[in-house]
């Protein structure tokens, strides 16, 4: 009886925690990237890209911890 409310809490916990991870990295590497284009203007689409794909990266986090939880 406890059991699967246990596994209910933990999924739960589990996936907040990812999502939690993901918005502090995806805001990590925004705030990097704003002060590399501060500091070089020039290479704005070149670092675009790299944090584009940073992101998308960070937030596959969240995808796998789903996948996990259920």
């Amino acid at each position: 009886m406890i059991l699967p409310l246990l596994a209910e809490l933990t999924g739960n916990l589990h996936v907040g925690l990812a999502a939690f991870g993901a918005a502090i990295g995806v805001g990590m590497i925004g705030m990097a990237a704003a002060g590399a284009v501060g500091r070089n203007p020039g290479a704005a689409t070149p670092i675009l890209v790299q944090a584009i794909l940073a992101i998308a990266l960070a937030e596959a986090i969240v995808f796998y911890a789903l996948f996990l939880a259920k």
